[in-house]
């Protein structure tokens, strides 16, 4: 089956994750999905794999954690990119709610 085009809902801020796209069929191999984390929230530390993500941040504010103790900054109208074979975690710093849509695709050669 052929992926085809469509508009999808990416919730109002009230749900804690929404899932975008899942992969094959909606897609070739992207995923995403809407992510809404409270204050002092985090998502867990974890790893990009075989893959790359890119994370748009829509409200609030928030570190984007690397294991090397590295830090990004997030906050409203960046966007983050993440290499494949990163671990990292994802914790609100601010006082409202952190929302942000990741973007996950497969990479298409080693690093």
């Amino acid at each position: 089956m052929k992926p085809e085009p469509k508009m999808i809902y990416a919730g109002d801020g009230t749900q804690v994750y929404i899932r975008l796209l899942g992969g094959p069929p909606e897609s070739i191999t992207m995923r995403s999905g809407a992510v809404t984390l409270q204050p002092g929230k985090s998502v867990g530390k974890h790893t990009t794999e075989n893959n790359e993500e890119l994370l748009v941040i829509l409200g609030g504010s928030g570190a984007f954690i690397l294991t090397d103790g590295g830090q990004l900054e997030m906050k409203v109208n960046t966007v983050l990119y993440c290499p494949p074979f990163t671990e990292h975690d994802v914790m609100n710093t601010g006082a409202v709610a952190l929302r942000y849509i990741y973007i996950v695709a497969k990479a298409n050669r080693e690093t």
